[in-house]
């Protein structure tokens, strides 16, 4: 293993741990020395990687949010290979995303705890606000290459459209957190297609082709 790869091996144990933390105890109960003890390793080493208890928070944040998009962008790639309609691509992308088991729950406590931080750290709000702005730029060329095809009418602001999608998945993501009995996962899955469904209204001309190939 490289240098390179085991120094970022070491540096996703310690968010990983930290996330495991915040998901037990809470946010203000991370210290660095409970850290390198759930993650089985020395405090100097952990303050090898991060000099400080704030730029290991940071990196953390950085961590479970990227974690949660590469699990979208790796379904998207897979789901672009096998024809699949635009908007069950984006519904099944933003699905991904929801809190709907154990796993993804703790990753929203997580992320959760530090967007509350974020309102007072702007460190934590420019990567609350870079994430946000690449899931709408995502959700937008979605909704951009659906026009091209035929799925959403060629009038629809795509900016506008993926405006309302991500807030209405994020405010779906609030609800499933925090009431999972009132709103279960079976309820926020059908509200989120209901809502695609009034975007993504047409049918794809262009399937059957290949990739890139237009009407003749």
């Amino acid at each position: 293993m490289s240098r390179v790869a085991d120094h970022d091996e070491r540096r996703h144990q310690v968010a990983s741990a930290v996330g495991q933390l915040i998901s037990a105890e809470g946010l203000n109960a991370v210290t660095v020395a409970k850290t390198a003890a759930r993650a089985g390793i020395s405090v100097g080493l952990v303050q090898h990687y991060f000099r400080t208890k704030d730029e290991m928070l940071l990196f953390t944040y950085h961590h479970v949010l990227e974690r949660i998009e590469q699990r979208e962008t790796d379904l998207v790639a897979r789901s672009e290979t096998v024809g699949t309609r635009i908007e069950h691509i984006v519904l099944d992308a933003l699905r991904e995303s929801l809190p709907l088991d154990d796993e993804r729950r703790q990753e929203w406590r997580v992320a959760l705890a530090f967007t509350g931080r974020a309102a007072d750290d702007p460190r934590l709000a420019e990567v609350k606000v870079a994430a946000l702005r690449r899931r709408r730029a995502r959700i937008a060329e979605a909704v951009t290459n659906a026009k091209e095809c035929g799925e959403v009418p060629e009038a629809t602001d795509a900016d506008t459209a993926a405006a309302r999608i991500a807030a209405y998945a994020d405010g779906l993501i609030g609800h499933v957190f925090a009431d999972p009995t009132g709103m279960p996962p079976a309820a926020a899955q059908a509200a989120l297609g209901d809502h695609l469904a009034s975007v993504f209204t047409g049918e794809c001309r262009l399937r059957g082709r290949a990739p890139g190939e237009r009407p003749a």
